[in-house]
């Protein structure tokens, strides 16, 4: 799949250059010939790959009469780049448009059984002629690569902003009843299938992801603009027109194949971890033995995910930065493990009881990772024990 995936990313930016350097949709045309021309917003249904979880959007640019039918993607990127994992968690991700055939980009999403739609917009030809230059534009070779943020700047957002901006009118979106998720919960909605991939985008997230969002931050997700744009009109020289002319199904859903996550949640490893620890602790006190390895091991275990936490703190990202998991993941745990593996008095134990608390008051306001209080209660219990060490 993986090689499905690069041959289809040669042919967008392979098709991307053709396109522009052959200047086929930079073609002159007078405003009656864009009556041939169709702009349709498309919207990919999410599949497996952790990538597409969720879902996709796209600009589609279709001229009858001079049959170029092309998919304009934001969402093009290199996954074999050096560090590319790394950098999209610290939000140093470069991300480029790519221009695609529409058959084999509605063959790969039909390979995964995922279903696209098209939303043909109500676009009069002089809007249609400003939409055609402003993918032209993007197209050049400086405008195409773009810093990728996603839930700011994404493949969902940045077709929005095209037909925002070359609509001669205001596009008014209907408002949503009594709704304004967090971002945290809108991901749920889409990965809750997952709960070890929910439980690793939970641990990077902080307390900004847990504010209510507005209408339009919701946009990020392809399936929150569909609905927007189904719902959505233009008011145009005083009248008021459906945003959107007619609704297709390029391709319908199919089967997906979901793949297996590990079989214990995060919630029941931790739980289990919670039990361990509490039987140790048991076993410490009515033996009067100190299990020196075991604190090492949890420390270690604490200490090196909140290297990763203290690191975002400096990442691009504008909801990873204050983010109260490095309490119970906290890296000053990691300069203790020596005197503590050796037996001597430290004053660890009492700093983490006071991180712990702090993060339990903390859940009021930020939605932890599925299993963290499990932990942080593992953890605390480890402290009491210890509380009278100096």
């Amino acid at each position: 799949m993986k090689q499905f995936k690069n041959i289809f990313r040669t042919i967008s930016v392979a098709f991307s250059i053709l396109l522009t350097s052959n200047n086929a949709i930079a073609q002159d045309q007078t405003l009656g010939e864009m009556d041939s021309v169709e702009i349709g917003l498309i919207t990919c249904d999410p599949h497996e790959e952790i990538y597409s979880l969720y879902g996709h959007t796209a600009l589609r640019y279709h001229d009858l009469k001079r049959n170029i039918d092309a998919v304009y993607n934001w969402g093009v990127f290199d996954y074999a780049k050096p560090n590319f994992a790394l950098r999209f968690v610290f939000g140093l991700t470069d991300y480029e448009l790519g221009v695609a055939p529409i058959l084999p980009f509605c063959e790969y999403y039909q390979h995964w059984g995922s279903g696209v739609t098209e939303h043909v917009l109500n676009l009069t030809n002089k809007e249609k002629q400003n939409i055609k230059n402003a993918l032209i534009e993007n197209c050049k070779p400086e405008n195409r690569v773009y810093r990728y943020n996603f839930f700011y700047d994404n493949c969902s957002t940045r077709p929005r902003d095209i037909i925002e901006r070359n609509v001669c009118g205001k596009i008014i979106y209907q408002p949503r009843e009594n709704y304004e998720p967090t971002y945290r919960e809108m991901l749920h909605n889409h990965n809750d299938h997952h709960p070890w991939t929910a439980f690793g985008i939970d641990l990077l997230l902080g307390v900004n992801a847990d504010r209510k969002t507005t209408m339009r931050e919701q946009d990020f997700l392809p399936f929150n603009l569909r609905y927007d744009f189904d719902c959505a009109y233009i008011m145009r020289d005083g009248k008021r027109v459906p945003l959107v002319l007619e609704r297709r199904q390029l391709v319908p859903p199919g089967v997906q194949l979901r793949e297996s996550d590990f079989p214990l949640s995060p919630d029941t490893l931790f739980a289990i971890l919670l039990f361990i620890t509490l039987a140790i602790t048991i076993y410490e006190k009515r033996l009067h033995k100190n299990m020196r390895w075991f604190d090492t091991l949890l420390m270690t275990m604490t200490g090196l995910p909140g290297l990763v936490l203290f690191m975002m703190i400096f990442s691009e990202h504008p909801t990873t930065s204050l983010n109260l998991q490095i309490l119970v993941l906290n890296p000053l745990a990691l300069f203790f493990i020596w005197p503590v593996w050796k037996g001597r008095k430290t004053r660890w134990f009492k700093i983490n009881a006071a991180c712990l608390v702090v993060f339990l008051i903390g859940g009021f306001w930020q939605d932890y990772a599925e299993g963290m209080n499990f932990l942080a209660l593992s953890l605390l219990c480890r402290s009491i024990e210890h509380y009278n060490d100096k």
